[in-house]
């Protein structure tokens, strides 16, 4: 709900009532996650999207309806090959949709989210999808310190976890169960080395949604001038930044070693090889990461957390310019994240989405 947050808000300042459809469960190759979400105001206005296409007009008609009954709905969409004209996803996945009408200030928990989303303030909101009749569409919003809205039962500390983990999605009370959207500052990127790779590699960073910060102990080459879609720019020695920046970081954080020169790699990588981050990825030649590992070697890293190290970084896509370079390594880092394979898809069998790497 996050990408449509301020048009929700600006329907609640105007007094106009809408209907939200969130996506609460999806498997197999469904084109979205949970938490993608299409929302259809008084005016028949749309936005937002929950499955790229494939059931797009069936959900803004449920959004219609449930406006007019004033009833929440849970629906489920799969695959059929038994009609093309079907309702359905022809991806072969299947999503549950939970359709929840929203009049003005009827749903303080959701009136309370929706601010918190918008300005990045950490929050989960925890709706009711499916128990009771009577319970349907409750909603609680929660805060490391605060809550807003109720259930009719109590759920916040295991919603609170939920947000401390970063985790969406279905969670159980008796015989009720909540949906939980966690609401976490976007992950970060760290790339060390201003070089021109690494403002290729910003730009991307960025698209996919990470916060970037690019850090080098020569202030003549760290300017905001030469990174400018960078969200920060350090001039400072990239361990010493790191040792500093080590408690805020988590697991899904990647981190960029661009620099390609030992004095700033070695310190560097002896480091962030012992954190609980997602990704460490090193440049250079395969002389260059032989000699590397002999040395973090000799420094004491074990071999457990040298295998943790990508190097030469990025995937074998006869990368040359620095753009090429940095698709190369953007895409090795979704395929860890997102528990990819690296392989092109026409080799592989299975899902085409899958869950989130452990």
């Amino acid at each position: 709900m996050r990408d449509i947050a301020a048009h929700l808000r600006a329907w609640q300042a105007a007094g106009r009532p809408f209907a939200v459809a969130s996506v609460v469960a999806a498997s197999g190759s469904a084109p979205r996650e949970p938490g993608a979400a299409l929302a259809v105001d008084a005016d028949s206005e749309a936005v937002g999207s929950i499955s790229g296409g494939c059931v797009e007009g069936a959900v803004y008609e449920l959004c219609r309806q449930a406006m007019a009954s004033g009833t929440p709905v849970l629906e489920h969409f799969g695959y059929s090959d038994e009609d093309a004209f079907a309702v359905g996803l022809a991806c072969g996945g299947s999503l549950d949709v939970f359709v929840h009408p929203v009049a003005p200030g009827a749903v303080p928990g959701l009136s309370a989210a929706l601010p918190l989303v918008s300005s990045g303030t950490p929050v989960a909101l925890a709706r009711v999808v499916d128990g009771p009749p009577a319970e349907l569409g409750a909603a609680l919003a929660v805060t490391s310190g605060a809550e807003f809205g109720a259930l009719p039962f109590d759920a916040a500390g295991q919603v609170r976890a939920m947000l401390a983990a970063g985790r969406t999605g279905l969670l159980r009370v008796g015989p009720a169960v909540l949906f939980v959207e966690s609401y976490v500052p976007p992950p970060r990127m760290l790339v060390f080395g201003a070089v021109d790779f690494a403002a290729a590699l910003v730009r991307l960073g960025s698209f996919l949604g990470y916060r970037v910060t690019v850090c080098d102990a020569r202030p003549v080459f760290a300017t905001p001038r030469r990174f400018p879609d960078a969200d920060e720019v350090v001039v400072d020695w990239p361990h010493r930044y790191l040792d500093a920046q080590a408690a805020g970081l988590d697991p899904r954080t990647v981190l960029c070693v661009l620099t390609h020169d030992a004095k700033f790699d070695l310190p560097l990588l002896e480091r962030a090889l012992r954190l609980p981050v997602a990704y460490v990825g090193a440049m250079g030649s395969r002389r260059t990461h032989r000699d590397r590992v002999a040395k973090l070697r000799q420094a004491g890293l074990t071999e457990a957390e040298l295998a943790r190290l990508h190097s030469p970084i990025g995937l074998d896509l006869g990368a040359r310019t620095p753009e090429e370079t940095a698709v190369s390594i953007a895409a090795e880092i979704v395929a860890r994240t997102r528990g990819g394979t690296h392989l092109p898809l026409t080799t592989t069998t299975g899902p085409i989405h899958r869950a989130p790497a452990g």
